[in-house]
């Protein structure tokens, strides 16, 4: 692949075509993982669970917000007490509609749904187009299909317990939710985090949409945010992009300025297959999210490896790691979160 003209193409064209047009399917993900190594990771050690329970972090017990008031206060421009309740506000879908997350089914008002049969799949491709073109609907700008690889299951959740997963549920509805690009390039000012909550929100809506449509056709769905399994991985299973230097899912048409969600299912599809598009060496060569990372959280090593950065790595994955502690550290300071690096790569600006 010709890293030097797509990173041309990246750098100088507005237009994407160029990209999209070097994805090229796989038939297994573009990651490496040492199973010697790799084991289920415990989402308490992510740094949102040990800010709650590992008092060696530097940020437990932080909140984000929690120097806001004082950050308002010195006036500069982005961070106004009119942006931070825009920015709170964004969130109210995601933060207050927890049926979205509802592993058993919400609407019993329509007992017409009781009274049908089971829908019949006779065809996995036709209803796995049936299903993406439903996702859409609900929102989703990118949908994926893929085997629920347990591997990518949480060992633990946040509340200590091993998430229980029948074995019925073998395929995982990946989707991405496009943020607003604009918006997430005024990071880290109070309006990018308005951009990351209002994905959120539609996040919730668009996976709540789906699970019912399942269980109205008399299957069962457990809906997720960024509980119970790892997006990150299942969003590569699927199709819908490649790990960046970021640590994040870069997408060949948003870059990494989408939020994930996912739906595990017990009704037949057909999974997609994984795709590159030449993301790797891209990003051995651009570095511009380390570059930009106010806190060096992002790595500029010249390769992947298996080193972790912090104790929210898991250990047994080839990539750049990102140093999480740093990253919401920064948080803290900042008094609302940040997408600095998301702004920075060149997959983003080519959304715009």
């Amino acid at each position: 692949m010709d890293t030097v003209k797509v990173l041309h193409n990246l750098r100088k064209a507005p237009e994407r075509n160029e990209v999209l047009r070097q994805i090229r399917q796989l038939d297994a993900p573009p990651y490496t993982v040492d199973p010697q190594v790799l084991r289920r990771f415990d989402q308490r050690q992510t740094v949102f669970g040990r800010k709650a329970n590992d008092p060696q972090a530097e940020f437990y017990r932080k909140e984000t917000h929690e120097h806001a008031a004082e950050i308002i206060g010195k006036g500069e421009p982005g961070y106004s007490r009119l942006e931070l309740a825009r920015s709170e506000a964004a969130w109210t879908v995601s933060n207050h509609f927890r049926g979205a997350y509802s592993w058993e089914k919400l609407d019993t008002s329509h007992p017409v749904m009781a009274q049908l049969d089971r829908y019949a799949v006779t065809d996995r491709a036709a209803m796995s187009a049936q299903i993406k073109e439903t996702t859409r609907m609900y929102g989703a700008d990118l949908v994926g299909i893929c085997r629920a690889d347990r591997r990518w299951v949480y060992s633990h959740t946040m509340d200590g317990d091993p998430p229980d997963i029948p074995p019925e549920f073998e395929y995982a509805v990946v989707m991405a939710v496009r943020m607003d690009a604009a918006a997430i390039q005024t990071s880290p000012a109070f309006l990018a985090s308005t951009a990351t909550g209002v994905g959120y929100s539609r996040m919730a809506f668009s996976i709540a949409c789906l699970a019912e449509f399942i269980r109205n056709l008399g299957y069962r769905a457990i809906p997720m945010g960024n509980d119970t399994a790892l997006s990150i991985p299942l969003a590569i299973d699927a199709g819908l992009g490649e790990l960046g230097r970021n640590g994040l899912l870069v997408t060949p048409e948003y870059g990494p300025c989408v939020r994930l969600c996912k739906v595990f299912i017990n009704l037949p599809l057909e999974a997609d297959c994984p795709i590159e598009f030449g993301l790797a060496e891209v990003c051995r060569q651009c570095r511009q999210c380390a570059d930009a990372c106010e806190v060096g959280a992002v790595s500029l090593d010249a390769e992947p490896s298996y080193k972790i950065a912090c104790h929210s790595n898991n250990a047994g994955i080839r990539r750049w790691a990102v140093n999480a502690d740093k990253c919401y550290s920064f948080w803290v300071r900042n008094g609302a979160s940040c997408s600095t690096c998301i702004a920075a790569c060149p997959f983003t600006r080519k959304a715009l």
